[in-house]
């Protein structure tokens, strides 16, 4: 049984990797080419360190 929790975990965590990047790439996409806001930095950075932590986690299953 604790083998199927892992797999789904894995499932779902390679997914939410899925959807983040495709949100990152969104958010690169919009960005101005001159005044990047704050705002808009931080949230690129965001995604990028959930990103990071979700790949480390998957490295280690």
């Amino acid at each position: 049984m604790e083998i199927l929790n892992i797999n789904n975990n894995k499932d779902n965590l390679e997914k939410e990797l899925a959807r983040l990047s495709s949100e990152l790439e969104e958010l690169q996409k919009a960005l101005p080419a001159h005044s990047i806001r704050p705002h808009q930095m931080m949230a690129i950075e965001e995604l990028e360190t959930e990103i990071e932590r979700i790949k480390l986690i998957l490295n280690k299953q």
